[in-house]
């Protein structure tokens, strides 16, 4: 199977330009935010506030790294749940966002949401947190840094893969990949 090589930001282009089984590397600059930093972000809409990056075009990377050891620029980073993000997605989907990296199914409004504000929804190999590190090449706290491991970071990423999982057409690679294993 062909693997594709983008960068992100992302551009309309590209994004539609992607189907729902698509290998990838990913270089270029997403932002690592989870649980905690999706909520600080929707009481500061809620409030009126601007977020701490602008949301047009970026992907979001749904990871909590550990601690890097000396000589390392960050511990392990590999994706969270991303379902635990799912009541805060679609307002950032509105607002721009083109694409979430982390593990595991998203809600049907998730879904419906990326299809209609055509974005991407990337899958990342669970459990793969010290090699996916590797292809982290910079990272800076850029907002919440009261929240530790949760903090929002910008990350410079190089050649790190993942799996289209929901597309900008409602295509579902975990549906369609089970279909093609069913018996009846």
């Amino acid at each position: 199977m062909t693997v594709k090589r983008v960068t992100v930001p992302f551009d309309i282009e590209t994004v539609q330009s992607l189907k729902a089984g698509d290998r990838l590397l990913i270089s270029g600059t997403v932002y690592a935010a989870r649980d905690a930093a999706h909520k600080r972000m929707a009481e500061s809409l809620e409030k009126g506030e601007e977020l701490p990056f602008n949301m047009d075009g970026e992907v979001i990377y749904y990871v909590g790294p550990t601690p890097a050891k000396t000589g390392q620029i960050i511990g392990s980073a590999g994706p969270t749940t991303s379902g635990r993000m799912d009541k805060y997605t679609p307002a950032l989907l509105e607002l721009g966002l083109k694409g979430m990296i982390g593990k595991g199914y998203r809600s049907q409004d998730v879904i419906d949401s990326i299809r209609s504000n055509q974005a991407l929804y990337l899958g990342a190999i669970g459990g793969s947190g010290a090699l996916l590190a590797r292809t982290i090449k910079e990272v800076e706290v850029i907002a919440y840094e009261d929240l530790g491991t949760e903090a929002i970071r910008k990350m410079v990423i190089e050649d790190f893969p993942v799996i289209v999982i929901n597309d900008s057409f409602g295509n579902d690679w975990y549906k369609q990949s089970a279909e093609e294993f069913r018996i009846i």
